[in-house]
């Protein structure tokens, strides 16, 4: 009858449709205190060294930060900027720069910077992309230093010269709010792995409906035995 294949067309849908991570993702501790995010991603880094009274070392390590970028405010009104540094080697890596209108005016000083407020955040996702796009012209340095500081310096390769183009201060975030990271990262992996697994279930069910054979075959090209499937 029409409702009968109203009834499995609808199941269908429900059990071929997209996963929403939304509840999930607005848990992150990161969106605390009425910031959004503006910027995802990883991003190539040389990591160096400094001890409080030398130089930092000329060569450090190139590794992949996660970089998140979050505003506080509107588009138009942006009250305040932050920048998140994580790693997905080092759980308890966590170093966080807060930029607000006077911090910015500091910057726009100290280092001749002609954009304004408003556009700086547009920038900075400009120069990460550069950095992934274009790591041979323009670097990410990340200088760590004994004290729980750290500097973040975008650099332009000229060919003849290394020019500074921008320098933002870091700190390693507190140990409660390294904690409330790690605690959210595993409790979001393991959420997402059960809405997938579940997921698995419902079509699983829906195939060996529609076509048992076609089952068959595909646990049988499994690169592991699916648990709790059949």
């Amino acid at each position: 009858s029409r409702s009968d294949t109203l009834f499995s067309h609808s199941a269908d849908t429900s059990a071929l449709g997209t996963l929403d991570f939304k509840p999930i993702d607005e848990l992150d501790p990161s969106l605390a205190d009425g910031y959004r995010l503006m910027y995802v991603r990883e991003v190539p880094f040389e990591l160096r060294t400094q001890e409080s009274s030398q130089r930092p070392h000329d060569v450090g390590t190139l590794e992949g930060v996660r970089v998140k970028v979050l505003v506080l405010g509107e588009d138009s009104h942006v009250l305040s900027l932050r920048l998140e540094l994580s790693s997905e080697a080092d759980l308890f890596f966590h170093y966080t720069c807060n930029v607000n209108g006077g911090g910015f005016r500091q910057l726009q000083e100290e280092q001749k910077l002609m954009c304004d407020f408003k556009d700086f955040g547009g920038i900075l996702l400009k120069m990460l992309n550069r950095c992934i796009k274009e790591p041979q012209s323009f670097l990410a340095v990340l200088i760590l230093t004994s004290d729980g500081n750290a500097v973040l310096e975008f650099i332009q390769n000229m060919e003849y010269k290394f020019v500074e183009l921008l320098v933002l201060p870091f700190k390693e975030s507190p140990e409660y709010v390294i904690r409330q990271h790690i605690s959210y990262r595993y409790n979001s992996l393991r959420s997402r792995f059960n809405m997938m697994q579940a997921k698995l279930q419902d079509v699983n069910a829906l195939v060996k409906i529609k076509n048992p054979a076609l089952l068959m075959q595909l646990q049988q090209r499994a690169p592991y035995p699916p648990a709790h499937l059949s």
